[in-house]
């Protein structure tokens, strides 16, 4: 079994539902994102390229932990606090994250990994997510989790169900007749940094 998720980016409206779903699912800390819209023009969000008003364009493209085969965080842990799951996921264990140690972040070349450089706070005042959502810690690395709480208990991940383009699939891409395998059958796809050698298990159809 192999959990992939594709992307479908000629589908997605940059609405920025799948990073708020996932913020709230995941209790995530203010300021902090396991999965980001990233457009071609800038580094700010929905930032548009070219000149106006002949040549203006902005393209999305969601970016989030891509789970790899062969992960470079997992090969530089020097405590064994991240590990490669049978189904494929990439997990971490926050019990065992050295505090401010960042190796993983450094090895990551997709810039998706952060650390909570204090206690972390919230928008308000209680959680609003799962209840077995990751908990958030001061100096410990995290990163998107492919919410595993929510496979492990046969739910897909919170960044789907809210997508108002249904640009997402997922399932096992070992398996043909699962979503995903049938749905990026014959497209065209891509993969982010290939050259990297980490083999993605986040697939774009372009």
């Amino acid at each position: 079994m192999r959990l992939a998720m594709a992307i479908d980016i000629r589908k997605c409206i940059g609405c920025h539902a799948c990073s708020v779903s996932c913020k709230s699912n995941n209790n995530l800390p203010d300021g902090k994102w396991y999965n980001r819209v990233e457009t071609d023009g800038g580094e700010y969000f929905d930032t548009a390229r070219g000149t106006y008003p002949n040549d203006l364009h902005m393209s999305y493209l969601p970016v989030t932990c891509q789970h790899c085969s062969t992960p470079h965080c997992f090969a530089v842990c020097p405590v064994g606090a991240i590990s490669v799951r049978d189904d494929g996921i990439i997990a971490q264990d926050n019990e065992l994250c050295i505090e401010g140690c960042q190796l993983c972040i450094e090895a990551c070349p997709y810039d998706v990994r952060f650390i909570n450089e204090q206690q972390p706070e919230y928008v308000v005042d209680f959680p609003l997510g799962d209840w077995d959502a990751p908990t958030h810690s001061a100096l410990k690395v995290e990163k998107c989790t492919f919410c595993a709480n929510r496979i492990d208990r046969g739910e897909i991940p919170a960044c789907m169900e809210l997508c108002l383009g249904r640009a997402r699939y997922w399932g096992d891409l070992d398996d043909p007749n699962s979503e995903i395998s049938q749905y990026i059958q014959g497209k065209t796809t891509m993969k982010l940094k290939e050259d990297q050698g980490t083999e993605p298990s986040t697939i774009y159809i372009i």
